[in-house]
């Protein structure tokens, strides 16, 4: 329940900025009693959709550590907070990343994420679950496989690209609501209630579609970061480290602006496959047979 509020509360927050920031601008309501200003509405889903997505990668270190509990690692307490910390420091250093912030949250499941607004202000954290399933060389490849993440810059450009798509989705929906408002119900002055019922339903419909854009690129970024993870532990390590995740039962997701950048993630068959976030398992293993040694 803490952490369904605190998502909320957060988006809320997101909201009120972008409002103020709307009237800051001066930009006119879209709205208009003789139709749509297609000028006003673009301004409005740029800066709704654009901003909403920076605004939630600015945050996302801040809140992910709320979300899932995480604690950093400020000072090493035991010789394996020393070493996991040791391993980030010496795989940031190869990537050619700043240091990122390393943390550990309590979880069972076998997982772990990385996220932040720059390949130099990141956080990377693994759950207490991963340290006591994986053996060191297993962890180092899941390791490098979110420094890998880190260093392609693969939460900024997943940011700009769920920011585009939400632009248009929110552009798109309004148009074919005032079309239909306009045409098929002949509503002549304002906006009648087919305007609105339009607009939701058509932004669910776009929305939906446009998430599928969104996945297929998270899908292909698992498949970079996992060459990135061999590169950084061993094209063996990573094998081994996906293995043993495929032995694992299905872990619990991660909150929705992690999940991507986690190291599973649900599985899928059929059209769920379009919404899965990672490539199934076994694909990635086959692929990093493929690599050359």
């Amino acid at each position: 329940m803490k952490r369904i509020f605190l998502f909320l509360a957060t988006n809320l927050a997101i909201v009120l900025v972008l409002s103020i920031t709307m009237r800051l601008l001066g930009v006119e309501p879209y709205l208009t009693a003789s139709g749509l200003n297609l000028s006003s509405l673009l301004i409005f889903a740029a800066v709704m959709g654009m901003g909403g997505s920076f605004i939630s990668l600015a945050i996302s270190k801040w809140s992910a550590k709320r979300m899932t509990g995480a604690r950093v690692i400020e000072t090493p307490e035991t010789p394996g907070e020393a070493w996991l910390v040791e391993t980030v420091r010496r795989q940031a250093q190869t990537a050619g990343i700043g240091m990122p912030e390393v943390a550990i949250f309590d979880s069972p499941d076998v997982n772990a994420f990385a996220t932040g607004m720059s390949k130099n202000s990141a956080l990377v954290a693994v759950s207490t679950g991963l340290l006591q399933a994986m053996n060191k060389d297993e962890a180092e490849a899941v390791l490098g496989h979110e420094i890998s993440h880190v260093a392609n810059g693969d939460m900024v450009t997943l940011a700009l690209i769920q920011g585009v798509v939400n632009t248009f989705v929110m552009f798109l929906s309004r148009v074919i609501g005032h079309l239909v408002d306009k045409v098929v119900f002949k509503t002549e002055r304002g906006q009648g209630p087919a305007f609105f019922v339009t607009m939701i339903i058509a932004e669910m419909v776009l929305g939906i579609l446009a998430s599928i854009i969104v996945m297929w690129f998270s899908r292909r970024r698992e498949f970079i970061a996992d060459s990135g993870g061999a590169a950084l532990a061993g094209k063996g390590a990573m094998i081994a480290a996906l293995e043993r995740l495929k032995a694992q039962h299905e872990p619990a997701p991660l909150p929705d602006k992690m999940a991507a950048f986690g190291i599973s993630g649900r599985v899928g068959s059929g059209l769920k496959r379009l919404f899965m976030t990672h490539p199934p398992l076994e694909e990635r293993i086959e692929m990093l047979k493929q690599l050359r040694p």
